[in-house]
């Protein structure tokens, strides 16, 4: 019974099929506020749901100089690192499916595998667009990586733990007897919100796949299933990245005011999905060089300096 329970867990729900829903949800939610900030109308509630039937549907063709076998797997690595990730991040109840000390770092590099592959794939096409696409990609990952994890260290160093259901139970209650931390915290969360925004390649950091500059970046010479899957990570990806920092600085599924614990977590989701759509709607395109300045003169000082805070104030004797 506790294996056919797993099974469904990693599955159905809180697993696969729920993250793929929720990836299709909140993708025709980005995008209507996105159009309802520049007053446009937007899709319709099933457009993403359609669109991912239409590639599908249609055939893939492989670039005849490409790495093949390359070219045809690496949207399963990415897709496999996505899904998982997700396992460790709880929804509804305090606990994740999978939990263990030190799951905030594996989240981490989870994460980080998606973009590699993404590079990869550019590589492997052996094509202009996609090769510089791949090297953009790689490019903007130094800028914005750093950041994000020193971002996401900052609760954990200030609660002593790196599992992220400890963090997200014990973080709230924390900041309310000690209010000098909200300080650090809110510091360190603008950055992780700003990171993800350039993790996801979303506007004003999606340099690798512009489409006026290099067409697709790298996945110029992705159709089909191909193609889809990829699609299908990268909205997984962005429901991942929003569960992981609703949980981390918003208590996540820690149920307030009776609510129920992942109604939490839908609200507090929605809410960073809500400024991600906002920022991107705000803010024009930057070049790959801003982009390299900005996360290191800015960024990385930034949470940084939410760290230093941590330590400053634990030294003072307030922790």
């Amino acid at each position: 019974m506790n294996a056919l329970w797993l099974i469904f867990q990693v599955l159905v729900f809180p697993g696969f099929l729920f993250l793929a829903v929720c990836a299709l949800v909140l993708q025709w939610l980005d995008r209507k506020l996105y159009a309802r900030f520049q007053n446009r109308v937007g899709p319709p509630f099933i457009q993403p749901l359609a669109d991912l039937i239409k590639l599908f549907s249609k055939e893939t063709i492989v670039p005849k100089n490409a790495e093949q076998g390359l070219f045809r797997n690496l949207p399963y690595f990415s897709f496999a690192a996505v899904v998982t990730s997700f396992l460790s991040i709880p929804i509804y109840t305090a606990n994740a499916v999978v939990s263990y000390p030190g799951d905030l770092v594996i989240i981490a590099y989870l994460l980080t595998i998606p973009t590699l592959v993404m590079a990869l794939a550019g590589w492997s096409s052996c094509t202009a667009y996609s090769i510089i696409g791949g090297i953009r990609t790689l490019s903007q990952l130094f800028a914005y990586e750093v950041p994000f994890f020193l971002a996401l260290l900052t609760p954990a160093l200030l609660l002593g733990t790196w599992n992220i259901a400890e963090i997200s139970q014990r973080l709230p209650a924390f900041l309310m007897a000690n209010p000098f931390y909200f300080i650090p915290v809110i510091l360190a969360f603008l950055v992780g919100v700003i990171s993800l925004q350039g993790k996801l390649e979303r506007k004003p950091f999606d340099i690798p796949d512009a489409e006026t500059e290099i067409v697709a970046g790298p996945f110029t010479e992705y159709s089909g299933r191909l193609f889809g899957i990829f699609r299908l990570s990268l909205d997984m990806e962005f429901v991942v990245g929003a569960s992981l920092l609703a949980s981390v600085f918003l208590g996540g599924a820690t149920s307030f005011f009776g609510i129920p614990a992942i109604l939490s977590y839908l609200i507090k989701t929605l809410f960073i999905v809500f400024v991600l759509a906002y920022i991107k709607s705000a803010v024009a395109r930057i070049r790959i060089d801003q982009m390299i300045r900005f996360g290191w003169r800015v960024l990385a000082p930034l949470s940084l300096l939410g760290m230093l805070l941590v330590v400053i104030f634990n030294k003072g004797g307030l922790l």
